[in-house]
């Protein structure tokens, strides 16, 4: 099947733009909800700086950047957790940030459209969980923050 790219009709260029743009929207509000949490990560405990968040909403080279995040993240929360004595899951979000970024990878793969849709919405569902943990951290350690200056005072 051949697709005449200069023939298409203005609706169906609009739609993908739009598509395009909220897709790169909620990347950025992905991106500074990691950017938050590094920023409440100690900065001797971080192995990224919270800036470098930002790399997530480069097209395609997020593809690479989600795998780093989700290893860094992780060792970074487990540090910033031993030394809170924060007791936590080992390694906190990796698994969830890793199933992500390789249904991420697998969705921008050309593979058979059943296939595609699978990965595609497995993806999305991936996303969204692995956005709610580590919002759920963030949550997690401004709270602790809030209860140490608390104690002090």
């Amino acid at each position: 099947m051949n697709i005449d790219y200069n023939n298409l009709p203005p609706e169906l260029m609009q739609v993908v733009v739009t598509v395009l743009l909220i897709r790169l929207v909620v990347w950025v509000f992905y991106a500074n909800t990691v950017r938050k949490l590094l920023l409440l990560v100690a900065p001797g405990n971080r192995l990224m700086t919270p800036n470098q968040a930002w790399l997530l909403v480069i097209p395609f080279f997020n593809i690479y950047w989600n795998f780093s995040v989700a290893s860094r993240v992780a060792d970074s929360l487990t540090n910033e957790f031993f030394d809170r004595k924060i007791a936590e899951e080992e390694n906190p979000g990796r698994a969830a940030g890793m199933w992500y970024a390789w249904m991420f990878l697998l969705s921008n793969i050309p593979l058979p459209p059943f296939i595609m849709m699978t990965v595609g919405l497995l993806s999305v569902v991936y996303f969204i969980a692995y956005w709610v943990k580590l919002n759920n951290f963030r949550n997690l350690l401004a709270e602790h923050e809030n209860f140490r200056k608390g104690q002090q005072n």
